[in-house]
């Protein structure tokens, strides 16, 4: 049987071999979600270099935070994220759940980057 990470594993490469497919050379927002922070990051594939990105660990949004594990805070990382994308010139992405459910928290930051300007 199978391990718990063996799971996750698989699970967030068959999303990502989704997601590849219908890119169409838009850039990935990939999200991770810990116990006790949320991390996202917009990703450009072709070259491999990461365009933006933004955590409940800046420094901007730590003081200004309770928690780095509700959904407040994932709001806060996605309009941080979104206005950091916007700064570089990023409109269009693909939103990369990774092994995450999409609620709660991941779905949070999606509403407050699509807010914040992202198309996805």
């Amino acid at each position: 049987m199978a391990s718990r990470k063996d799971t996750l594993v698989r699970r967030a490469s068959r999303v990502r071999r989704q997601i590849k497919a219908v890119a169409n050379g838009r850039p990935r927002l990939s999200v991770h979600r810990s116990s006790k922070n949320i991390y996202a990051q917009i990703i450009d594939d072709v070259a491999g270099k990461t365009i933006a990105s933004a955590s409940t660990l800046d420094t901007d949004l730590r003081s200004s935070l309770k928690t780095g594990a509700d959904t407040a805070a994932a709001t806060a990382v996605g309009k941080l994220l979104a206005e950091r994308a916007s700064k570089a010139g990023v409109k269009d992405v693909v939103f990369d759940r990774g092994a995450f459910i999409y609620h709660g928290r991941i779905k949070a930051l999606a509403e407050a980057a699509r807010e914040g300007g992202l198309n996805f």
